[in-house]
């Protein structure tokens, strides 16, 4: 007898993507009952009153008529000749059109490089932080994460030798997230090279997620890892999501750099799986050119008296005026990864705290959890509400961190008295 029930395939035991899962769903519920929720969980611009420029609109209107067909498998030639001249203009002099990959979005060609590289029990060197969908495509594609801490003692930047010790015969490639995603951490140039030593000694593919990469604070430096990676495969990934603050426009771009003559095979296989999708989203990869060779918006953005500037300090400031919170400033990207003193909440859960919130204080953020950490006093919240708006976040944050001191206080006391 069939049974009726239609259960999920079990590769899908392992993966977890908590920044849309429960609390996200249970926003949208609280929301369709009235309740006006602040959403901070996941970074999209669109929400939060930013525009794509609008020499990119123009330029995908204008060129319309010629996106009403299926193109290259790779994409169209302009943009991968755009995507190859800004490699060329940072110094990855022998990138070429032919070395571009346009996807639906980096999280789409996150899943295609994985697929094609890996075999069953393969490894795979993951931030921890990390942007989720990295582990989640690892365990789909057959893989293992292999988890390399970047701790916040250290401003959240990974220690190479500590990474060294994880590579085993069964470690393929290694993924850096800079600027990162949740911490805003931006790497120094000796922690990168150090890196790009460690890969090429293991000939490990280094896949380099530099979707923030001119989302930099102060006086932090943006290395683009294709620069410093010379004896193994590179794949530079980025997009129009951040920068150009056109999440839906889904375009986003894997440059391959480095020994691409020895990886001919996977580089052929990628493009196998490529053609099984037939392509990418025409219309929006015709803003790719515009944006890459017109003016650089986000500058203004960034720089002290700019938006995201301006938003990233009212984070800052408000942490530093919490009884309860710390955090190693951010210095790139759109995020800021809050931690919790253990001294004054030594069991505070993430998890609780977030569902607390949204349910008392109409707040959504995503806990530290989510972003497969071994602790759960952290949370993620990004900065692109206004400066006013999150400075009133933090003071509801800071409210229902002090319900939680108290009442657990309380219970301490009455365990005294009893």
């Amino acid at each position: 007898m069939p049974t009726s029930r239609i259960p999920a395939s079990s590769s899908l035991a392992n993966v977890r993507y908590e920044i849309r899962g429960k609390l996200a769903r249970r926003a949208q519920e609280m929301e369709r009952l009235g309740y006006e929720i602040t959403s901070l969980n996941i970074g999209n611009p669109g929400v939060f009153g930013f525009r794509t420029p609008e020499t990119m609109r123009l330029a995908m209107i204008e060129n319309m008529p010629a996106a009403e067909g299926y193109c290259h498998q790779k994409g169209i030639f302009p943009a991968r000749e755009a995507v190859a001249m800004q490699q060329q203009d940072r110094g990855v002099r022998d990138v070429t059109a032919d070395d571009v990959f346009i996807g639906n979005g980096v999280s789409e060609l996150i899943d295609l490089v994985l697929r094609a590289l890996l075999e069953q029990g393969d490894e795979v060197l993951v931030p921890s932080p990390d942007y989720p969908l990295w582990t989640a495509a690892v365990t789909l594609n057959g893989g293992r994460a292999v988890h390399y801490p970047c701790n916040a003692a250290n401003g959240f930047e990974p220690d190479p030798e500590a990474i060294a010790r994880l590579v085993t015969r069964r470690t393929r490639a290694i993924v850096v997230i800079n600027p990162n995603n949740p911490t805003g951490a931006v790497y120094s140039r000796a922690t990168l090279e150090a890196i790009a030593k460690l890969a090429g000694k293991h000939q490990l593919v280094v896949f380099a997620d530099e979707i923030y990469d001119h989302m930099t604070y102060d006086d932090a430096e943006f290395v683009p890892m294709a620069t410093l990676v010379h004896d193994t495969l590179c794949a530079t990934l980025s997009g129009l999501s951040k920068v150009y603050r056109a999440c839906g426009y889904r375009v986003g771009w894997a440059a391959f750099s480095g020994t691409r003559e020895k990886a001919a095979e996977y580089l052929q296989g990628l493009e196998l799986l490529s053609s099984l999708r037939l392509c990418a989203n025409v219309p929006g990869q015709w803003a790719v050119q515009t944006a890459l060779g017109g003016y650089q918006s986000i500058r203004d953005l960034v720089r002290p008296g700019g938006r995201l500037f301006q938003s990233r300090q009212a984070i800052i400031d408000s942490v530093a005026r919490s009884e309860f919170l710390e955090v190693v400033a951010p210095r790139g990207a759109l995020y800021a990864f809050i931690g919790v003193r253990s001294d004054r909440l030594p069991e505070f859960d993430d998890q609780a705290f977030a569902m607390e919130l949204l349910e008392q204080r109409h707040v959504l953020v995503a806990p530290g959890v989510s972003f497969n950490v071994p602790y759960r006093s952290h949370f993620r919240v990004t900065n692109l509400p206004t400066a006013e708006v999150l400075e009133d976040v933090f003071g509801r944050i800071e409210e229902q961190l002090q319900s939680q001191a108290s009442s657990r206080g309380g219970r301490a006391a009455l365990k005294v008295v009893q």
